[in-house]
């Protein structure tokens, strides 16, 4: 806000409770001030006053002392580490084998141009996808196909860009490609395998890429068949190193939430100070993955300002960096954004700049969200997750209960944020949100929700969160699982959930 503009804000706040704001009150003072919390704490000051309070120079800078001495006051200690000096970590004897691809961000003007080249890059790619597929040809372009006979059968790949059920309870979807579009029609008949197309059919989404098999009926193509990119059955890979990998996501440093205790627990196990039964597995972790809203930010919703015990959000970094510190050396650490952090909300989001989090060590990486980690010959897809939202609700079925199935249903369409509105994007020439290579390993949060599958040979993991149950997902009926740490270990190929909950 300008100047001008901070003082209408206060003065229109502090005229709701009968207070007034005296002329000589310098702006300059204003600047880089919660205002919300400024109001509240000037009402605070003025209760009970039996006349009308105008508020002078003297009373504002009164009340923005008691402001910063509470906001300083808030700032957790950093809890004090325990570590072990016989703790003998299997992973500090090997040697570090890690490659970062980062998703560029270029930047864009947002232009109809941008956006057309956008699409079409995510058509193209997906496209070829679709035509590695040995089962299906994709025979014509739409354009070509307008001439063909009634009868003759088809198969078309495009963009979907609207689903309508019709009056007869039909699903009729358009789907374009670069030549023209397509009306493809999924009758709702009451054979076995109509019933599965048709429910296949109300899986489908707005914006994704998928081919369709069927026969042209004048107008329309009636469908036979859906084939989504997907990805092909593959084995585990062998792996010889005894190495694990630790996934955590939406920390949440500087929310009253914040489990910190548990969250320091968990740096005291990775230092072998606690003992439990998993001591041994804490020595074989050489890499962990923190996915995003590693702070919980300011001003990223209404009122967040009273959620939080940190107001600052050089503060919240600066914790978050005390807590890495204090991660074993040997441990290489991998940051990236979410939808909380201060870096640009548009995805693919850069890594966190120097000025934000400073971290001077080798052993720790800011990346982009999303990026490919290659870790000991294992490809790691990591991304926050917050498209999660739009294809939870585009998709009958899904809940946030199960994050690891709409996880799989992204994967499926090789696409990290399908729904174009649901989520932030750039539009840059290139779609750097498709899924290009298929991974080992597809990791997520946002969603405060642990949850594992395999699919195809590839492990999905939610990593959950380290923030309390929040009163939104209290309204919500939504319910955390806050504290469990997914580890990876890569030799046994599977996957063992740490408990955190119930240690302090």
């Amino acid at each position: 806000m300008r100047d001008k503009e901070l003082l209408k804000a206060l003065s229109k706040l502090l005229s709701q409770s009968g207070i007034l704001l005296s002329a000589d009150i310098d702006t300059e003072a204003l600047k880089g001030v919660n205002i919300d919390a400024l109001s509240a704490k000037i009402i605070e000051l003025n209760q009970g006053a039996s006349t009308v309070t105008i508020v002078d120079a003297d009373m504002l800078r009164s009340a923005l002392s008691k402001l910063e001495a509470e906001s300083a006051s808030k700032v957790p200690a950093p809890v004090e580490v325990k570590r072990s000096s016989d703790f003998k970590p299997i992973a500090a004897a090997v040697e570090a084998e890690y490659q970062i691809k980062n998703r560029p961000s270029d930047r864009a003007e947002g232009s109809v141009s941008d956006f057309v080249a956008y699409f079409r890059s995510r058509l193209s790619r997906i496209k070829e996808i679709l035509s590695s597929h040995r089962s299906y040809v994709i025979t014509q372009s739409i354009d070509n196909i307008k001439n063909f006979m009634s009868g003759r059968e088809v198969v078309v790949a495009g963009i979907l860009t609207n689903r309508i059920t019709t009056k007869n309870g039909n699903i009729m979807v358009v789907m374009e490609d670069e030549t023209g579009e397509a009306k493809i029609m999924f009758m709702n008949n009451t054979s076995a395998d109509g019933k599965k197309l048709f429910n296949s059919a109300s899986r489908l989404i707005n914006d994704e890429v998928v081919a369709v098999k069927g026969k042209i009926s004048g107008p329309f193509i009636i469908a036979k068949e859906i084939v989504w990119p997907d990805v092909p059955i593959r084995e585990r890979k062998a792996m010889e190193d005894d190495i694990a990998i630790a996934f955590m996501s939406d920390i949440h440093i500087g929310s009253k939430l914040f489990m910190k205790k548990n969250f320091t627990k968990m740096l005291s196990w990775l230092n072998g100070g606690v003992d439990t039964k998993s001591r041994e597995l804490a020595g074989k972790i050489k890499y962990i993955i923190m996915g995003g809203d590693v702070v919980d930010g300011i001003g990223v919703y209404p009122d967040h300002d009273r959620d939080l015990a940190v107001l600052d959000i050089y503060s919240q970094y600066q914790m978050l960096a005390e807590y890495i510190e204090a991660i074993p050396d040997y441990i290489h650490v991998f940051v990236l954004p979410g939808n909380h952090d201060a870096v640009q909300r548009a995805e693919p989001q850069p890594p966190f700049p120097e000025e934000l989090l400073d971290i001077k060590l080798s052993n720790v990486h800011m990346v982009s969200n999303p990026s490919t980690l290659m870790l000991h010959k294992l490809n790691v897809l990591t991304y926050h997750g917050t498209s999660l939202d739009s294809i939870i609700s585009s998709i009958p079925g899904l809940s946030y209960s199960k994050p690891e199935e709409a996880m799989l249903e992204l994967l499926k369409r090789r696409h990290l944020s399908p729904v174009y509105g649901g989520n932030i994007i750039v539009p840059t020439q290139t779609d750097n949100l498709v899924i290009d290579e298929v991974p080992d390993i597809m990791h997520m949060g946002h969603i405060h929700k642990n949850g594992l599958l395999e699919y195809h040979g590839v492990q999905v993991v939610n990593s959950g969160t380290w923030q309390d149950r929040t009163d939104f997902q209290v309204r919500q009926g939504h319910i955390p699982t806050p504290c469990n740490l997914p580890v990876f270990e890569a030799k046994r190929y599977s996957f063992t959930t740490i408990d955190f909950t119930g240690v302090v």
